[in-house]
C-alpha cells in the first residue's frame, strides 16, 4: 500500500549526516509539525537539524487525506461535553491560526491548493441528532455553519452541515516546499536517522543510530512521543484508518465538497486534480491500531462502499494512516515533563493534523523564542474533566486486560518451529522455544522475529493489509523483518528470539 501523495518522483534528497555535533534545536520527525517548527526556528537565525527515522512525510503527513478544515465531524460537540466554551473556543482559534498560516504560506510560495466547502453529513436519525449538537457548538464558537438536505452526494442523507471556504491540499507539495525553505534558511534535513533517546541535562544529548548529537532545545514531532516521560502513551489511543484513490469513468460528475460522515463507520470523501482528470479520494473504516482481526477487511469494506456509489471507478491507490486521539480529546503540545523546559512535543491531533499540527508548531516555536498566544494559554491551563479521566482509566484497563489475555492466548496457539511457513501474505504468532515469536511470509520470504513489541512487550498482531507487525497496546509498528515503522518504540524487533535488542 502506497499513498497517492507518496507515489511520485520526489525532488527531495536527504542531507548527509552532519559533521557538526551541536545545534541550537534538533527537530525529531519530518512531518508537518516538525518542518513548520524547523522553518520558523531557522528563520529566527537558529542552527536547526531535522532527524527523520524514515523519509520525508513517510508516516502521518504523507498518508493523510489532506483536508484543512474547521468543520471536523463531531469534534467540537465532543470537546464541549468535557470543557468550558472558553476552552473549545481556544481549540477553534488554534485551528484557525494553523489553517490561516498554512494557506497564506502556500499562497506566498505559489503552491496550488483548492478552496472547498466542508460538509459533515448524517445518514441516520442518531447521526442527525449529533449533527445538530455539532451545529450548536460550532455557532457558539463563531463558525458560520448552515444546514443542507442535499449536499450533492449520490446517496441519501438525513441532514448535512456545511462550512464554506475551507481547503484541501497535496500534503507532499506542502512538505517539499517547507523543506526547500528550511534549507534556504540554513537548516538541515537528514533522513534515515532514528532518535532513540534524549537526555535531560544541558546541553541535551540526543542519541541516534548514527551517532550522538547535542542541542539546546529538542522538538519531538513524531506523531506520538518517542520518550516515555509524561507517559503520554497511556493518554493516547492509536487509530488506524484507510484511504483510496479512484478514477471515475469519463463523464462522471464527482461531488466537489469535502465530505465526512458523523455516523459510524466514518466515511470521508474529496477530489484531487490531476493532469488526467479529477480523482475521487475516499477514506475511513478505521479501528484501534493492532486490534482488527483483518485490517484488509476494513480496506475491502471501504472499497465496497465506494464502488456501490461510484460504479466503474478504477482503483489507483490504497493506503493507511495512524492518528492518535487523546483520552481527554484535546491535543497535547508544549513542554515535555522532566525535560527542564527544553524538550517540546505535539501529539493527539485526532485526524486533524493539517491545522492542529501547524498550530502546535506555532505554539512550540513561540515558546522557544519567548512568546505565547491566548489560545495556547487557555489550552495549557485546561482541567481534565471526570469524563476524560474515566476514559483514560478505561483505555489503560483495556490495555492491561489485552496484555494479560495475549499472554494466555499465545500459549494456546500452535507452536512455532524452524519449519513454520505461513501462507503467502500471512503472519502467525506462537511460542518458539518458550518465547513469543512472529513468523510471516511476504513475497516468498519467510521471516521470524520476536513477537514482543520493542516498546513495552505487547504481543504483536499481523496486519494483513500492510504486511506489518502492529502492537495492540500503543500502536508501534514494524516490517516483517522487524524494522521499526512508527509508534512510541525506539528500537527494532529482536531479529532472533532470545537475543538482545537490535
Amino acid at each position: 500500500m502506497k499513498s497517492l501523495w507518496l507515489d511520485r518522483e520526489s525532488q527531495f534528497t536527504s542531507d548527509p549526516i552532519p559533521d557538526e555535533k551541536h545545534f541550537d534545536t534538533i527537530v525529531v520527525g519530518a512531518g508537518l509539525t516538525g518542518l513548520v517548527a524547523a522553518l520558523l526556528l531557522s528563520r529566527s537565525g537558529q542552527r536547526v537539524v531535522v532527524f527523520e527515522a524514515r523519509t520525508l512525510g513517510a508516516v502521518t503527513t504523507g498518508n493523510t487525506t489532506g483536508k484543512l478544515s474547521l468543520l471536523q465531524g463531531g469534534v467540537l460537540s465532543a470537546l464541549r461535553s468535557q470543557y468550558s466554551l472558553k476552552v473549545v473556543l481556544a481549540y477553534v482559534e488554534a485551528n484557525k491560526t494553523g489553517q490561516a498560516w498554512l494557506t497564506q504560506y502556500l499562497e506566498q510560495q505559489g503552491v496550488p491548493f483548492q478552496r472547498r466547502t466542508a460538509v459533515t453529513f448524517a445518514t441516520t436519525n442518531d447521526g442527525g441528532q449529533q449533527l445538530r449538537k455539532e451545529a450548536a457548538v460550532s455557532r457558539d464558537v463563531g463558525l458560520d455553519v448552515h444546514f443542507s438536505r442535499d449536499p450533492g452526494l449520490p446517496f441519501p442523507v438525513v441532514e448535512a452541515l456545511e462550512l464554506e471556504d475551507q481547503a484541501q491540499v497535496h500534503p507532499m507539495d506542502v512538505l517539499d516546499t517547507l523543506a526547500r525553505d528550511i534549507r534556504e534558511h540554513g537548516g538541515l534535513i537528514v533522513e534515515g536517522v532514528q532518535v532513540q533517546n534524549v537526555g535531560s541535562e544541558q546541553p541535551l544529548e540526543v542519541s541516534t543510530r548514527k551517532g550522538t548529537f547535542t542541542a539546546d532545545t529538542v522538538v519531538l514531532a513524531t506523531g506520538t512521543p518517542i520518550l516515555d516521560r509524561g507517559l503520554y502513551f497511556t493518554k493516547l489511543e492509536p487509530n488506524r484508518s484507510y484511504a483510496a484513490a479512484l478514477r471515475p469513468p469519463v463523464g462522471t460528475s464527482i461531488p466537489q465538497a469535502m465530505y465526512l460522515s458523523i455516523d459510524a463507520p466514518t466515511r470521508s470523501q474529496r477530489t484531487h486534480p490531476t493532469a488526467g482528470g479529477e480523482l475521487l479520494l475516499v477514506g475511513g473504516y478505521g479501528h484501534t491500531a493492532g486490534r482488527a482481526s483483518s485490517p484488509k477487511q476494513h480496506v475491502d469494506d471501504l472499497l465496497g462502499w465506494a464502488n456501490k456509489y461510484y460504479p466503474g471507478a478504477e482503483l489507483t491507490h490504497t493506503w493507511s494512516a495512524q492518528d492518535y486521539q487523546a483520552t481527554n480529546l484535546m491535543p497535547f503540545f508544549g513542554k515535555l515533563p522532566r525535560g527542564h523546559g527544553r524538550i517540546f512535543f505535539g501529539t493527539g491531533y485526532n485526524k486533524w493534523g493539517m491545522s492542529n499540527g501547524v498550530a502546535a508548531a506555532l505554539s512550540i516555536t513561540s515558546d522557544i523564542l519567548g512568546g505565547q498566544s491566548d489560545w495556547a494559554t487557555a489550552i495549557h491551563h485546561r482541567v481534565t474533566s471526570p469524563q476524560g479521566a474515566l476514559q483514560a482509566v478505561r483505555l489503560n484497563a483495556g490495555t492491561a486486560k489485552r496484555m494479560i489475555e495475549d499472554k494466555v492466548k499465545v500459549r494456546s496457539n500452535p507452536e512455532i518451529t524452524d519449519e513454520t511457513r505461513p501462507p503467502e501474505g500471512a503472519g502467525v504468532v506462537g511460542l518458539y522455544k518458550g518465547e513469543p515469536a512472529a513468523v510471516s511470509t511476504v513475497e516468498g520470504k519467510v521471516c521470524m522475529v520476536s513477537a514482543s513489541c520493542a516498546h513495552l512487550g505487547g504481543l504483536l498482531t499481523w496486519n494483513d493489509a500492510e504486511k506489518s507487525w502492529d502492537c495492540p497496546l500503543h500502536g508501534s509498528r514494524f516490517t516483517p523483518e522487524g524494522t521499526y515503522l512508527e509508534g512510541p518504540a525506539t528500537h527494532h524487533l529482536q531479529k532472533s528470539v532470545g537475543k538482545k535488542k537490535d
